[in-house]
């Protein structure tokens, strides 16, 4: 019987701890997961291209800041953060591109 119950701690417990990390979640950073966006950048880390809150942090006094970004999350960029390219994301709508923007905006 004290199996069951320790079993059953154990899986409250371990939901406790799941269950934050799915309430951090917002579309913009399931958006980004979704679409490989996360396999070059992090949110709050370098990687192979700069993190989502630099980004934010760049462009956060720019008027133009949401068009700016949609269309280089849609056309890709090289040069503006080092040598290595941002590919061009073909696979999203011009919606999924702004909507992403505004959400890497929001991380300034």
């Amino acid at each position: 019987m004290k199996k069951k119950s320790y079993a059953a701690l154990g899986l409250a417990g371990a939901l406790t701890i799941i269950a934050p990390a799915r309430a951090e979640s917002t579309p913009g950073l399931t958006l980004a997961q979704q679409e490989n966006c996360m396999s070059c950048h992090s949110v709050s880390r370098r990687f192979m291209g700069p993190s989502m809150h630099d980004i934010a942090a760049r462009y956060a006094t720019r008027a133009d800041a949401p068009a700016y970004l949609t269309r280089k999350i849609l056309e890709g960029s090289a040069g503006v953060w080092g040598t290595v390219p941002m590919p061009a994301n073909t696979q999203l709508t011009p919606d999924q591109a702004a909507s992403l923007a505004g959400w890497i905006l929001t991380l300034k």
